[in-house]
Parts: C-alpha cells; sequence; structure tokens
C-alpha cells in the first residue's frame, strides 16, 4: 500500500465522516435523486439574498445545467417551475430522476437529457432561468458552457450559478471516501488517484465511482477528469472573456468569523465556501 494511502486512511479515524449521497444509497438509506430532492433548498439558498424563489421558478422553463440524478429539478418543480429540463452527461442518472418525478407526480413538468452542456438541442432563447449549481467545477470547458447558456437564455432572464472554489476544504469532491480537509494541498494527484482506487474497493459501486472520478490522459497517466480545478480567479477570467458583468456577486466564507480571511488575495480561495453568480440578459 502506498504510505499517502496509509496516512489518508489513518486521518479517516481522526476527522469526521462527511455524509455522501453515493454511501447513503450504499446503504440503503436513500437514492442520490432522492438525497437531492431533500437538499434543494440548499442549492438555492445563496440566490434568495438577491432574488426570491418565485422569481426564479414560478410559471419559468427552467434548464437545469448538470442535473445528476435531478432530484434538485424535481425541487425547483415543487416551487411553481412550468417545466424543468435537466441535463446531465451520466446516462445511468436518468431512469433514477424519471422514476422519483412520477414519484412525485412531476412527470409532465419534467424531462431529462443525456448531454453535454456545450451543444444543446433547444433554439435560442429557450429559457427563463438557467442553473448550474456545483456545476461550473466540474464541466471541461466552463467558457463554452457559459456562452451556451447566454445563447439559451431569453430576454429578461437568468442565469445563476454557485460553485465551490477548488481550494475549498473538499474542493477535490472525494468527500464520499476522503474526510481530511484540504488533502488536495497536501497530496500529489496521482497519490489521491490510488488512494481513492484504494478507499472504493470492494464497494458495490466501485466501478462507477471510478469511472466517474478517474480519467486518463493520452500517456495513460490517470486524474480526476471530474473536476477542472475551477478557482475564484478563473471563474472571474471567464467573466471577463465573454463579456458578462454579474447582476449578482458573492463571495461566501466557510464561517462567518473566517470571513476576514476571505477577503484576502489568494488565501481566500481556501476559505471561501461558494461563489455566487447571477447574470441577467
Amino acid at each position: 500500500m502506498h504510505m499517502a494511502t496509509q496516512i489518508i486512511k489513518f486521518t479517516n479515524k481522526i476527522f469526521p465522516k462527511v455524509p455522501h449521497p453515493f454511501n447513503l444509497q450504499n446503504e440503503g438509506k436513500e437514492t442520490y435523486a432522492q438525497w437531492q430532492y431533500r437538499k434543494g433548498g440548499d442549492t438555492i439558498k445563496f440566490f434568495l439574498e438577491a432574488c426570491t424563489a418565485d422569481e426564479m421558478f414560478k410559471g419559468k422553463q427552467v434548464l437545469d445545467m448538470g442535473c445528476g440524478a435531478a432530484g434538485k429539478s424535481l425541487y425547483y418543480c415543487s416551487l411553481g417551475a412550468e417545466h424543468v429540463t435537466g441535463v446531465d452527461v451520466v446516462e445511468h442518472y436518468e431512469a433514477e430522476a424519471n422514476a422519483l418525478a412520477r414519484q412525485l407526480g412531476y412527470g409532465d413538468k419534467f424531462t431529462f437529457i443525456c448531454a453535454s452542456a456545450f451543444t444543446l438541442p433547444f433554439e435560442d432563447g429557450s429559457f427563463d432561468t438557467i442553473i448550474m449549481n456545483d456545476f461550473m467545477e466540474h464541466v471541461s470547458d466552463p467558457e463554452r458552457t457559459l456562452r451556451e447558456a447566454l445563447r439559451l437564455i431569453r430576454p429578461q432572464g437568468a442565469i445563476y450559478i454557485n460553485f465551490p472554489p477548488y481550494y475549498h476544504p473538499t474542493g477535490a469532491h472525494l468527500s464520499d471516501v476522503v474526510n481530511m480537509p484540504w488533502v488536495h494541498l497536501f497530496f500529489t494527484e496521482k497519490m489521491l488517484v490510488n488512494a481513492y482506487r484504494d478507499l472504493v474497493k470492494g464497494m458495490p459501486d466501485e466501478e462507477e465511482r471510478i469511472a466517474l472520478r478517474i480519467s486518463k490522459k493520452e500517456n495513460g497517466d490517470e486524474y480526476f477528469g471530474y473536476i477542472n480545478k475551477m478557482t475564484l480567479k478563473k471563474f472571474k477570467g471567464i467573466l471577463k472573456r465573454v463579456g458578462v458583468t454579474p447582476a449578482y456577486y458573492r463571495e461566501v466564507p466557510l464561517r462567518g468569523w473566517l470571513a476576514p480571511l476571505a477577503k484576502l488575495p489568494v488565501l481566500k480561495e481556501m476559505f471561501v465556501k461558494m461563489g455566487v453568480c447571477i447574470i441577467r440578459k
């Protein structure tokens, strides 16, 4: 066993385990879609400092980019959306999403599309609301994705974006099996890939987790293709290149008492919980 893996396993005994939907699903407590639906309010709470849920959803055509198993998309249906279209590239989420939609009675108000966010099969100006919750840090070409969202949003519509920056304590997105905060600051990506493979070994969804998280470069080296290492600085650069001035922008600190650190150059990348942005057409 690699030394890094041994250390991470040891720290897992020290740091508290974070509840994670993949683990809850394995334990038979709730599906990923059910977890997303239950946590739906958390996906919009920072936007509600600048607008109301009715402004975001009531009577609106909504596009949820990076919907996962679409539990959050169905939560938006519950807030009065006329129709919600959830988009994700993971094919097996579709059955789970549609099953929960039928169970909740939103089958006629929800559509799951398995497609790339770069080129979506919709006409210009098809949506009133586009939401990217915890998505901008995952997509392989975030600038192209934002340009596509700008194409699809209607006049007077709005795009809602929130994401945890990469240097956030769990910015490596490995908290399903790694408890240590900021683990990606202490170990190389190669070490973390090896550790992740070891930690998911024997789990019923081992192959799915590895396929979701780990990708291969042309030279055969493995890396976490599931994230693009999005930072606050990179995001602001994308906004500038696209020529967008947000109607609302906020960097939410990890804790209230950490707010001073969340304002310092460079260091703030470690102490900001969420970048929050609203773009109006």
